[in-house]
């Protein structure tokens, strides 16, 4: 970790003039991140030196500090090792932010379900070149952790593991935003299932297991045919029963 809390550091803050001081501190403060002056754990400046090389009041400060808490970027810890830290890159935040469009009706779930089989037909093509014998493993592992949840009607169980199918999917990709894009709209799809309620379709696991075997013989054509096919179908039923719920609303 870089302690950066000297009011002598060379991170050169300029001082703010701008009517929306806290909005410019944030941008240069992202700017020396994106340059790589600070790095994840580099604490800032104290605030009493932060507020002096912006030339700000201390609760300006705070404020473009409690932003950059809010969007991932900083980590504000309290006591006498406490600070402003820079934070690792996390994909909670654009998991985050698709949950919030979501609750904020931003993304309706036919929007969503549209969206989720174009990206997983990507994801599974993408997984069929890329996929380790470890990811095959930990799929197929996965498959017979919710046939067991099932057969043992542990539904929170089967739940979660139906989540975590298609986040391994995303994961054997290889690639971060892929990744971070399944677990968004997992975690959105998780919401608007239980609105729903469980549902339980006999197609799911024989489905799961046919595109593990495409994605062990490398046969992407088959894999997002199969992925497809199977979205498409669960995803009709469960917009059927949203408008069913919506209409049984409507009439009370």
């Amino acid at each position: 970790m870089n302690d950066l809390s000297a009011a002598g550091s060379d991170l050169n803050f300029e001082p703010i003039r701008s009517q929306r001081a806290f909005e410019e501190i944030a941008t240069q403060i992202r700017s020396l991140i994106s340059s790589g002056k600070l790095k994840p754990g580099d604490r800032l400046p104290a605030e009493r030196d932060l507020s002096a090389q912006f030339d700000v009041s201390r609760n300006t400060l705070r404020e473009a500090l409690r932003s950059l808490e809010i969007a991932g970027l900083l980590e504000l810890r309290k006591g006498s090792a406490g600070g402003a830290f820079i934070r690792p890159g996390s994909p909670d935040v654009i998991v985050n932010g698709l949950r919030d469009l979501y609750d904020l009706g931003a993304i309706t779930p036919r929007q969503l379900t549209e969206a989720r089989i174009w990206i997983e037909a990507m994801v599974v093509r993408v997984a069929c070149e890329r996929a380790t014998d470890e990811d095959i493993v930990a799929l197929e592992e996965n498959i017979g952790s919710v046939a067991m949840a099932h057969k043992a009607g542990d539904e929170a169980a089967r739940a979660a593991g139906n989540v975590r199918f298609h986040s391994l999917l995303g994961q054997a990709t290889h690639n971060p935003i892929l990744a971070i894009v399944m677990d968004g709209i997992m975690e959105v799809m998780h919401q608007f299932m239980t609105v729903l309620g469980p549902q339980h379709y006999s197609t799911v696991l024989p489905s799961r297991r046919r595109l593990v075997g495409f994605i062990k013989a490398r046969d992407g054509d088959a894999a997002e045919a199969e992925m497809t096919r199977h979205l498409e179908r669960i995803h009709r039923s469960y917009l059927s029963k949203l408008d069913q719920m919506k209409g049984a609303a409507g009439n009370k």
